[in-house]
């Protein structure tokens, strides 16, 4: 069931609705499949049922006044009948039936699996990062995707649940936490902006770090100067923008929709240069190769790489594999993986970067709650990193692509050595890490989180 929310999302069109999510606690559909059937099971005794609406249902002001209005009552009772009572019997064990002993049994799993791994979970104490070198930023309302360094500067983007992005100013002489900018992504309704209600699911500083590019679940993408004011919104796509990337001369922004297209835009208008509806399926993620030429993926399983002016894809790809713009079958079938990948990353070393005599890698990370180090040129696995619980979700080389930071739902960020495999720094948030991201002199790592902080880990001695 791991795309199941991407799966109704999309079905039920939840992209063209008006609810808030960030007013939406997580798990909430099933929330709601629970409560049902829990209803279900009352229709036999008669228990009169208080009328909630779905949403209403799962609110936290609102579970939390039922389930105490539930202890009171069941107070009242046990001191109406004079008796001791445990926690594991009459009514409780009878919720139990409608689902908490399935959630009882995931606990003990998860227990058992922590007993079974607890070599993996061990963390030497001298790689921990002290609490005073790490900074918890807070001030966004819902959960944090995504974020980014500025490349000339310590200005941290972050782009949230709750329709707002913020620019965090981490240089030296900054007021540390207080320094923030937000961005609001708004829309227009009734002749006003009224907020847009919708996730930042994407952003991307341009080269210089003058200008930052968003993108939205509105179907919007935005610019915005350093400074935080709004310069420009991009509107041609038809549904949600899943990525958005700067070209390296500035000029350029591309973006991926759920429409099923990608649209290159001219960063000093703010027009769509030209639209791209190759995909069959919704386009994810979008890279550039050069300043003209940039390669889309999409859930068709196909990647397209496409040139402005040019009516066709130059090259189509099909699989999930290493491919070579210069041969038509695949280089590499990288396949160790257990599980889903969920993102690839490749390092800044090798021929045409700034590191020419250190080896190319590519990372992996996956559901398997792994992180794969491969050697490219040879097409073998040289790491396997094992300290993670839970699925990692974002992996990032250092500027020199000497060290790797992952980041995973069991809320720990970890920086290997990506020579040795071996762990040398860890740090355990307060809430799943869904972005890791370092700042561009390598010596600061940006992590954000499903709690709503973001924290900014500092690696100098």
């Amino acid at each position: 069931f791991s795309h199941s929310a991407f799966t109704f999302g999309i079905e039920s069109h939840i992209s063209q609705s008006n609810i808030n999510g960030a007013l939406v606690p997580p798990a909430a559909l099933i929330s709601i499949i629970q409560k049902g059937l829990q209803y279900d099971g009352t229709l036999f005794d008669g228990r009169p049922i208080e009328s909630l609406s779905l949403i209403d249902a799962v609110m936290p002001d609102v579970v939390q006044t039922r389930q105490q209005a539930y202890r009171d009552k069941m107070a009242q009772q046990q001191a109406a009948a004079s008796a001791p009572t445990s926690t594991t019997g009459g009514s409780i064990a009878g919720n139990a039936k409608n689902g908490e002993n399935t959630a009882n049994g995931e606990e003990n799993g998860a227990h058992a699996l922590a007993n079974n791994h607890a070599d993996l979970m061990e963390v030497d104490g001298d790689v921990e990062i002290p609490q005073n070198k790490a900074m918890v930023l807070r001030g966004h309302e819902s959960e944090v995707f995504i974020c980014a360094w500025n490349p000339v500067s310590d200005l941290l983007a972050s782009g949230s649940g709750d329709s707002t992005a913020r620019i965090w100013n981490l240089s030296e002489n900054s007021t540390s936490s207080s320094t923030q900018l937000v961005l609001r992504h708004c829309i227009r309704e009734g002749g006003q902006d009224v907020p847009s209600n919708k996730d930042v699911t994407s952003l991307d500083w341009n080269s210089e770090g003058t200008l930052l590019a968003t993108g939205s679940y509105d179907g919007f993408a935005r610019i915005w100067t350093k400074d935080g004011n709004l310069a420009s919104t991009l509107g041609q796509h038809k549904g949600p923008i899943f990525a958005l990337k700067w070209n390296k001369k500035g000029n350029f922004i591309l973006s991926a929709g759920v429409d099923k297209t990608t649209i290159i835009w001219d960063a000093h208008t703010g027009e769509a240069k030209q639209q791209f509806p190759f995909h069959s399926a919704p386009a994810l993620d979008v890279d550039w190769q050069s300043n003209n030429t940039f390669a889309s993926c999409s859930t068709d399983m196909c990647i397209h790489v496409c040139k402005l002016g040019q009516d066709r894809p130059i090259k189509t790809f099909q699989g999930h594999t290493i491919w070579s713009m210069k041969q038509d079958s695949c280089v590499h079938d990288l396949q160790a993986h257990s599980k889903e990948i969920y993102t690839i990353k490749w390092s800044p070393t090798g021929p045409g970067t700034n590191n020419p005599s250190a080896n190319l890698m590519l990372a992996s990370a996956s559901f398997d709650s792994t992180v794969r180090l491969w050697d490219v040129e040879r097409g073998i696995c040289i790491h396997t990193l094992t300290k993670h619980q839970e699925p990692v979700y974002s992996v990032a080389f250092s500027p020199d692509g000497r060290h790797l930071a992952s980041g995973s739902f069991d809320k720990c960020v970890h920086i290997w050595n990506t020579q040795t495999g071996a762990l040398v720094h860890s740090y355990r948030g307060t809430g799943g890490i869904f972005e890791v991201c370092w700042n561009a002199a390598g010596d600061k790592v940006g992590a954000s989180a499903s709690d709503g902080s973001v924290c900014v880990l500092d690696l100098r001695k």
